[in-house]
């Protein structure tokens, strides 16, 4: 984990049952004499992510329906505090993050941790709504602007305005190519977890969080082409690859469009190898 993560040492379930007592049912001893819960539960991952930002980031409300991504909240700051040795703790960070989802979650940490201005842009209506009712629930929120993506082939076009100018975008891609693909790869996580057929781990997630045509390679590439557009309102372009094969064919696509500089920045969590590829022009 990057050295500033505060979530590097076990969690205290003491105090995050206390501010969320539904995560208490879900908490257990194991057999090493500690305190934790089945992450492959994906009900007791929603309370234990909802007890952190009630404890860490004194959020009033924030839920999600069950079809929706759950987003761990340590892999998801990871990312920003990556980003943030990007921007060279530059002051008055404007960020914007594509496809949100009905979690929110990048807008949240950036405004909560960082102090961050966020806009956030996504294309499903219940997720929009979603992220919308997180924002009225919660005071400290209020600085997040929600964009509708209103054109499913676009991703940049149609959410940057004229007069707009970020100093970062960050995204997480739909990983898959379809919904065989993303089951495909949700049996073979299940096989690498040994879990029971009782125990089996739904990724949750909608379609459009899950998946798009070519999977994350397709669509980071996209957003390479559509980031010429905006060049000059941008100040770094980023997005997590979760393939690692996928970078090749990636960073060939950025560097056809003349960056000044592209960086893939890899992340450790625990055992899980992660990384992101930024470009800037």
């Amino acid at each position: 984990m990057h050295p500033n993560n505060p979530f590097q040492n076990n969690y205290d379930f003491d105090k995050l049952t206390r501010v969320n007592s539904a995560l208490q049912k879900y908490v257990f001893v194991n057999a090493y004499g500690n305190q934790t819960i089945k992450f492959a539960d994906k009900d007791a991952v929603k309370e234990l992510n909802k007890a952190l930002l009630q404890l860490y980031y004194y959020l009033d409300y924030w839920d999600l329906p069950k079809q929706n991504l759950c987003p761990p909240i340590p892999g998801r700051l990871d990312y920003l505090l990556h980003v943030a040795d990007l921007l060279d703790n530059k002051k008055d960070i404007h960020l914007l993050d594509i496809g949100t989802g009905a979690n929110l979650i990048y807008p949240i940490l950036g405004t909560c941790h960082f102090n961050w201005l966020c806009t956030a842009s996504e294309v499903d209506n219940e997720s929009i709504n979603n992220a919308k009712d997180i924002v009225k629930n919660n005071p400290l929120l209020t600085t997040i602007t929600i964009r509708p993506q209103r054109f499913k082939n676009s991703i940049l076009e149609n959410i940057i305005q004229p007069n707009d100018y970020f100093d970062v975008v960050v995204c997480n891609p739909p990983f898959f190519k379809n919904s065989f693909d993303a089951a495909q790869k949700n049996n073979q996580k299940n096989k690498n977890l040994k879990l029971t057929e009782k125990e089996n781990l739904n990724f949750g997630g909608t379609s459009n969080e899950l998946w798009c045509k070519g999977g994350e390679e397709t669509f980071v590439k996209k957003m390479a082409e559509e980031s010429v557009l905006f060049k000059t309102q941008v100040g770094w372009f980023t997005s997590l690859v979760s393939q690692k094969e996928h970078l090749k064919n990636i960073k060939r696509a950025i560097n056809k469009t003349n960056p000044t500089e592209v960086k893939i920045v890899d992340m450790q969590q625990g055992n899980k190898q992660s990384r992101f590829v930024a470009w800037r022009y």
